[in-house]
């Protein structure tokens, strides 16, 4: 068996998967890749900064909603060659559930955020509908 030992550069980024009520929080892209389509909150994880620390920052500049940090529980790391079209990705994502749905503000590179029906959400970019399924099933 031949072992391909290539470096490969990987970027590291952290999702949330926040839920209200049968409803899951989600931003619309305002850059590309996916540009103008329905995602997760969430981004990069900082130089110094853990993905859970990361995830409760991109939630807030994303959509203008605060979740501490230590409400946020694990889903499960995402890592399959091709989820993003850019290179290879690694993200981890977190879930929380709020008691009801609060108002958001779209900010960052969020061009609208919207709580949307778990049973009628639209096309997500990246592997984004696979993370929500985790998410709902833990």
């Amino acid at each position: 068996m031949i072992t391909d030992t290539t470096d490969e550069t990987i970027r590291y980024t952290a999702d949330v998967v926040l839920f209200a009520v049968g409803h899951v929080l989600l931003i619309e892209r305002g850059w590309d890749p996916f540009k103008s389509r329905w995602a997760l909150p969430g981004g990069h994880v900082d130089l110094g900064e853990t993905s859970l620390d990361a995830s409760a920052r991109e939630l807030e500049e994303e959509t203008g909603i605060t979740v501490p940090a230590t409400d946020l529980r694990q889903v499960g790391a995402f890592d399959a060659p091709g989820r993003d079209p850019r290179g290879r990705y690694v993200s981890v994502a977190y879930t929380a559930t709020l008691p009801a749905p609060v108002p958001p503000t779209a900010g960052d590179d969020a061009t609208a955020a919207r709580w949307w029906p778990l049973s009628a959400l639209p096309d997500l970019a990246f592997d984004h509908a696979e993370i929500v399924s985790a998410a709902a099933n833990r």
